[in-house]
């Protein structure tokens, strides 16, 4: 498996246990704040383009958020092994349902979000916001190893 497929699923568990901490809304809100700091730097965007971009990106975020974070979560406690090995095949086969349900959504709201996207900024900068996120996302993972190990 190539390290692109395997970051996303590291990433949803780094973020899943930062927000299963207390104080969840506030941890968000900072590593939020951070982001938009860090990809304002990063795009170089416009006042035209930042006032167009921004509510997209911010809806999208939350939308996406909340369908990892607050779907999956649920999905994820009912995957343990001792959950999976009691399950029938029926609640296995509704449940399996459920999470390809939620990546269906998340597709949707992904393409939905590119369509979005190319009205308002150029194919370079798209790009340069995939990498600029990807980078962000690496940070944050290297910031968190770094501060368990200071444990």
């Amino acid at each position: 498996m190539k390290i692109k497929n395997i970051l996303p699923v590291i990433l949803f568990f780094v973020t899943f246990s930062f927000y299963a901490q207390d104080k969840t809304d506030e941890k968000r809100e900072k590593i939020k704040a951070y982001k938009v700091s860090f990809l304002t730097t990063e795009l170089e965007l416009t006042s035209t383009e930042a006032e167009k971009f921004w509510p997209v990106y911010n809806a999208y975020d939350d939308k996406q958020f909340e369908l990892r974070h607050e779907k999956m979560k649920t999905y994820l406690r009912k995957l343990d092994d001792d959950n999976i090995t009691s399950m029938s095949e029926k609640e296995a086969a509704v449940l399996l349902s459920q999470i390809e349900s939620t990546d269906k959504e998340l597709y949707l709201l992904r393409d939905k979000y590119n369509t979005n996207l190319k009205k308002i900024l150029s194919a370079k900068k798209i790009l340069k916001l995939k990498k600029s996120e990807d980078d962000f996302n690496r940070k944050l993972l290297k910031q968190y190893r770094d501060k368990a190990g200071n444990k």
